[in-house]
Order: C-alpha cells, then structure tokens, then sequence
C-alpha cells in the first residue's frame, strides 16, 4: 500500500494537531501509513486540488470549489474569541464602514473570505481586494486595510509600536461580535478514494489524527518550548496562543458556525453555494 500524502501547514497554529506525527514514539509508526509535506494554507488546498495531496490542513473557504474532497471530523483550527493571528489592520480615519482598498496576505483566502463577506453583509462595503506578501509597511502603503494572517500577524500585533496609531481589529472576536459564532479557519479534508487506495478505513484515519491532537495539547509546554526558538515571541504569548486563542475540537458550536459562514458567503457572492461534507 501507498502512503497517504498529507499537506501541512508550517505555522504554530496546527503544531498540536501535528505532534504524533513529529515526534517519537508515535512518529514512527505513522511514517509507515503518512508522508507529511509543509506548505502554506493556500497551497495545501491547491495541491489537494490537483491531486498531489490525499489529505490536507484545508482553509474551509477552499473546501467551496473542491467537491472531490470531504473534511474529517474531529480536528479544527477554531477560535471561541480572540485568535490573535488574524489581523485586519486600518489605516488611520478608516472604518470598517469606509474600506475601499484591502490588501490581503496571499498565504490564506480563508481569512480574505471571512473578511469579504463581514464588510459585505454587516458594513455594505465591497473593497477592491489585492493579494500582497505578508509585509505591513508595503501592504497599507497602497491600501486601506491590510489582513495579516498566521504567524506574521502574532508577529506585527506583538510589535505594532510602529503602527500604534492605526486600527488592529482581531477577525475571530469581529465574526464572534456579529454571529455569536466561533470562528473557524480550517479542518482536515480528504480524498476518499485516496483511503481506500492506501488501505486506511475511516475509523482509523479519524482516531490517529485526534489522538495527534490530544497528546499535543498535553505536550503544551514542549510546544512552547520549541517554538521560542522558531519565532521570536515570549513563552507566555506561544502558551496563550495555542491554550486560549485556539480552539481543536471540531464540535457542534463549530459545524454551526461553518454553515453560517457558507451561508454568508454565498449570500455576499464571496463563494458560491456550499454545505459541509463530512466523511
């Protein structure tokens, strides 16, 4: 049997999902079954796409224009507040009312999705989008707003001194304000030929992937301990970020808000009509 290929994202966000799969003992074992690959948001989607991807870290936004993929249950990207991570920034004397140019870091569209249909159906605002690199300076040079996502975001909000006059609004606590929702970034989806082919029944596939996650979240202090050294932020900003501004579990407040977004977006014309398929 082939091994599933997996595309994963290289930010600290899904660091906890990814645990088994990066660490011994269990990293031995599934190296046998899964072929993990590091990419951004955006590209794990689009290799899922083509079929260079059997399972992928997938921004919900994309599962949209995938038909040929379902998400797994279990696992998520989430916030229930704050996410920190997903900044929407403003250029003094702007609004949210008054946004007419946004720059958009081209790393997640998820995010650029969320953003869209916010400032569409809650503002009556529909800017001229644009993807840049996740550079602050040069994206509000040229814009309005600028989104930043992942880990450049934590990076920006923990040292805005430069920018301390400008309007930071964190995307999750927006939507959460307006829908009374989480917020939700991406969940695994899967190919499901591509099980059958590799031989791994569903059961299994969901099982190895939450019990990832479960041993993550209690190797919480390893994670901090490791990414002090990847990114240059406190320990206590790292232990925050992956004990209070993100949330793993794929559970019912979650599936309510994805529909509500699909249902948003769809109503916005930011994506078009779509419902969640779970395998």
């Amino acid at each position: 049997m082939s091994r599933l290929r997996i595309a994963a994202i290289s930010f600290l966000n899904p660091a906890p999902l990814l645990w088994d799969f990066e660490h011994a003992p269990a990293s031995r074992h599934l190296i046998e079954r899964y072929d993990v690959r590091y990419t951004l948001p955006s590209q794990c989607a689009a290799q899922l796409a083509a079929g260079e991807a059997d399972l992928g870290l997938i921004p919900i936004a994309a599962l949209a224009s995938m038909p040929q993929v379902v998400a797994v249950p279990g696992c998520t990207i989430a916030s229930l507040h704050a996410v920190r991570s997903i900044q929407l920034v403003l250029r003094p004397g702007v609004t949210l009312a008054t946004v007419k140019t946004l720059a958009t870091d081209a790393a997640s569209r998820s995010s650029a999705a969320y953003v869209r249909t916010m400032l569409r159906e809650f503002y009556d605002v529909t800017p001229h989008v644009h993807e840049k690199g996740a550079d602050l300076p040069a994206m509000l040079a040229t814009s309005d707003a600028a989104l930043l996502i992942g880990d450049p975001a934590l990076l920006a909000l923990e040292h805005r001194t430069d920018f301390a006059d400008h309007t930071w609004i964190d995307v999750a606590s927006l939507w959460r304000q307006h829908t009374g929702l989480p917020w939700v970034a991406a969940v695994w989806a899967v190919r499901p030929k591509a099980l059958i082919k590799c031989g791994i029944p569903r059961e299994e596939l969901i099982e190895d992937l939450t019990t990832s996650r479960d041993h993550g979240l209690v190797h919480t202090e390893d994670l901090v301990s490791e990414w002090t050294t990847r990114l240059p932020l406190s320990a206590e900003t790292i232990r925050r970020y992956l004990t209070s501004n993100i949330h793993y579990t794929l559970d019912g407040e979650c599936l309510r808000a994805i529909d509500r977004f699909y249902e948003l977006a769809a109503s916005a014309k930011v994506l078009p009509a779509y419902r969640l398929q779970l395998l």
